[in-house]
């Protein structure tokens, strides 16, 4: 077994309480080696989405998207912004805004409040086997939730793979590690 090494780096804030992890990195030269979680400022998103085509804004979209499908009891994204576009373009991946995109691999600290989720089951399968702590219960082919870690792994942040339907599953999963 491989040795995991954790030193966050990312897109965010640094105290977010939803992370989300993903196997790479817009190829950009400024973002190449970025050894830490990095907040955007307004308007980098959309430099990153005309420099990196539309898989990236598939991204940055499915992650606002997700964040205005959790429950207003729990997380206030959706009360911050009228629609989740707006929340992508004022918010996302900012300073104080609670949420991160990180490109390396999760530090699993039980106890927080933070949800930590591992787009992709070949991520995570990588992940695990590269030494992730986790005990993973696989639900379906797609997702699979570690209450204990508050973590949770779902279908990569793309349009086809995790759909509205799919987006609302993952909600109610979130939603749960509270219950």
């Amino acid at each position: 077994m491989k040795t995991l090494l954790i030193s966050a780096s990312g897109f965010g804030d640094t105290a977010a309480c939803i992370r989300v992890y993903i196997a790479n990195r817009p190829p950009m030269a400024e973002y190449a080696g970025l050894q830490a979680v990095q907040a955007l400022h307004s308007g980098e998103i959309e430099l990153i989405n005309r420099a990196c085509g539309n898989g990236w804004r598939k991204v940055f979209n499915v992650y606002a998207k997700l964040l205005f499908v959790l429950d207003a009891k729990q997380f206030a994204f959706a009360q911050q912004a009228g629609s989740w576009q707006q929340y992508r373009e004022q918010y996302l991946l900012q300073a104080g805004s609670s949420t991160a995109l990180v490109f390396s691999a999760p530090d699993l600290k039980p106890k927080t409040k933070t949800v930590h989720i591992i787009a992709g089951r070949a991520h995570a399968k990588a992940l695990l086997e590269a030494g992730l702590p986790a005990q993973l219960s696989w639900l379906n082919n797609e997702f699979a939730v570690d209450k204990h870690n508050r973590l949770l792994v779902c279908p990569y942040f793309d349009y086809r793979q995790l759909n509205n339907e799919k987006l609302a599953f993952l909600a109610q999963l979130i939603k749960a590690l509270d219950e």
